[in-house]
């Protein structure tokens, strides 16, 4: 925005190359919390002299926040390919760490590269940036690919984070492990609204976080596949795929924990979690699937419209956190035609 967006602690405004030597401090005032790292400008990044100008000449552009005439952050965010755009350089002054800046200048970045096209987000942090991982892990970005190796003075790794804008996608172990306290966020509220997953509320954060923690592990195992769904740049919505059946029914998988954030359900995300889930029980050789719900709950609707059968009713199968007793309904679904493949997970 030309006329900046301003906080009664600051003003972001669009960068400019005459920033450079207040840029160049700011960094150094972050880097040099760490252990190991370097900086030498003119042989590793003469662009900070004029990073305005820089990221222009890629089809970016640069933000800074200013308080009192000092430069305490900034953030760039340029095209990467055709779909997706790339957060760079977010810094903001240690001295204001916990105040919001940081995401003020992340939801300027992602608003300009949204409203560009872009379709999904992308950015690197190195390995040793602990405080960045959880703050990019907060703002629903999950690990994604390799680590990369920078050729650099400070023997830099880097770890590479990504989220579509809106969308469902598999979540490695990786991801699903940078993902946990996202996850945790989403279990607590579906399961505060009453939602029937095995917890009852109130369910605290560390057991919710743990919960996720051994379903990552299953994933690295093999036994287990994570769908997560992101409306508007946000994760809202999850499903798992169980492939750990036992040896008499390697044609069955079956899908758990299909949750959507109370904020956003009856938008169709729970639709496109299922279908995710399908599509990946049929990429593993699955031709059945099942699954358990609770007598009249949104995931009832939900599961018929998708063609799912009911199969039968136990009643009082589950109780909520007043005591009282709920029917549960098991449903499942061929997936396709033909002998099922003795596959294993």
């Amino acid at each position: 925005m030309a006329s900046g967006e301003s906080n009664p602690g600051w003003l972001i405004r669009p960068g400019r190359d005459a920033d450079g030597p207040a840029i160049i401090t700011l960094i150094w005032a972050c880097w040099s919390r760490y252990p190991g790292i370097h900086m030498d400008v003119d042989r590793e990044m003469p662009e900070l002299h004029a990073l305005a100008t820089y990221y222009a000449g890629q089809g970016g552009t640069l933000w800074a926040a200013e308080s009192d005439g000092r430069i305490v952050g900034m953030i760039a965010v340029r095209p990467s390919d055709s779909a997706a755009w790339e957060i760079c350089r977010v810094y903001v002054d240690p001295s204001l760490h916990g105040s919001g800046l940081g995401h003020a200048l992340l939801d300027q970045a992602e608003r300009h590269a949204i409203t560009a096209g872009a379709e999904r987000l992308v950015l690197w942090s190195d390995t040793r940036f602990d405080r960045a991982h959880r703050f990019y892990e907060k703002r629903s970005y999950v690990r994604s690919g390799p680590v990369r190796v920078l050729d650099d003075i400070s023997n830099s790794l880097e770890f590479g984070y990504a989220k579509p804008v809106n969308g469902v996608e598999s979540l490695d172990i990786a991801a699903a492990t940078s993902a946990e306290t996202r996850l945790a966020d989403i279990l607590i509220a579906c399961v505060e609204a009453g939602a029937s997953v095995s917890f009852l509320p109130p369910l605290a954060p560390a057991r919710a976080k743990a919960f996720w923690h051994r379903v990552a592990a299953e994933i690295g195992a093999g036994k287990r596949v994570l769908v997560a769904a992101w409306r508007d740049g946000v994760m809202v919505g999850t499903g798992m795929l169980d492939l750990a059946t036992p040896e008499n029914q390697p044609h069955r998988a079956e899908i758990k924990k299909v949750l959507v954030h109370p904020s956003v359900r009856r938008g169709g995300l729970g639709r496109q979690i299922m279908e995710s889930l399908e599509q990946a029980a049929v990429k593993a050789g699955r031709t059945l699937s099942t699954l358990d719900t609770r007598a009249g709950d949104a995931g009832e609707a939900l599961y018929r419209a998708q063609g799912w059968q009911a199969a039968g009713r136990i009643p009082g199968y589950t109780l909520s956190a007043d005591g009282a007793a709920h029917d549960t309904l098991f449903f499942w679904k061929a997936l396709r035609q033909g002998k099922a493949r003795a596959s294993r997970p």
